[in-house]
């Protein structure tokens, strides 16, 4: 498989970063996204390369009336998408899965009404934690298997943010595991930010269909 199943293909990127505990914050937490933004920003370059009408993007925020809400900004460019990173006030805990069901939402959503693009879309979330909703997202992805018609229609890619053995667990779990929980087809892939190199940003991103 090349890239030219990276190309004619939608790019959403999920946002998810949280608030430290303030009574015991994780040693580098409070510098985790400032030191990864460089390696974000690459990484929605090469989004936008193979999606150049525009990626759409979710970023987690709290709102006076939600713990934990999604803004969703679309169509962007990489530089409308630089200017976002970090903007808002991030939750104290992110529950992923609302977020993750607009993404999903969305791309069903097209596909129904025959606007998706021919190649399927990839969905990138970026997190720097445990997410507080993991049953939920283990069945929301398991779900979502059953309405694609092959593996490599929609990959999911989960990008941890800085070390977190606890996520780590949890994303590896979902990158090995899901067929086990029920799922059609494997359609996520976990990696850590600081490991993905910048010469191997496509690589990683069909890693997200075929690994």
């Amino acid at each position: 498989m090349t890239e030219s199943i990276l190309r004619d293909r939608d790019y959403t990127i999920i946002m998810a970063q949280s608030l430290a505990n303030p009574v015991a914050p994780p040693p580098g937490f409070a510098q985790r996204w400032l030191t990864a933004q460089s390696c974000i920003i690459d990484l929605a370059q090469k989004c936008a390369e193979f999606d150049p009408d525009g990626i759409t993007l979710y970023v987690a925020q709290q709102t006076p009336t939600e713990a934990c809400a999604f803004q969703r900004y679309e169509p962007i460019t990489v530089d409308t998408f630089e200017t976002l990173v970090g903007s808002g006030k991030p939750p104290q805990a992110v529950q992923l899965a609302p977020g993750l069901q607009m993404a999903l939402d969305d791309y069903f959503q097209q596909k129904d009404q025959g606007t998706a693009k021919a190649n399927g879309q990839i969905i990138l979330v970026l997190m720097d934690g445990e997410p507080k909703d993991r049953m939920a997202i283990a069945n929301l992805i398991v779900k979502a298997t059953h309405q694609l018609e092959a593996d490599h229609e929609l990959g999911i890619g989960l990008v941890q943010i800085g070390e977190n053995p606890i996520a780590q667990g949890f994303f590896e779990m979902l990158d090995d595991s899901l067929e086990e929980a029920g799922a059609k087809f494997d359609i996520v892939h976990t990696k850590i930010l600081s490991t993905i190199e910048s010469d191997s940003l496509a690589t990683f991103l069909l890693d997200t269909l075929i690994d």
